[in-house]
């Protein structure tokens, strides 16, 4: 059991290591324009976001589910 939680706790960290790269590409992809690596990073973004708009309700329903993984 402790083996478990162990791994729990290291995929936990990995997600909030790569939440926080995430972050730090879309900040560095506003600020310098094309940057190798981070670049496409926010069109990206905006491509899901403009996807999940199309998709109506159930485009609402992925959203959720994805802020759920956030948490």
């Amino acid at each position: 059991m402790k083996m478990l939680a162990g791994f729990a706790g290291t995929i936990r960290s990995l997600t909030h290591v790569v939440i926080a790269l995430l972050g730090l590409g879309i900040v560095v992809s506003l600020l310098g324009g094309n940057v190798p690596f981070v670049s496409g990073i926010a069109d990206n973004i905006v491509g899901l976001v403009q996807s999940l708009g199309d998709a109506g309700i159930v485009g609402l329903i992925a959203a959720i589910i994805i802020l759920g993984f956030y948490k």
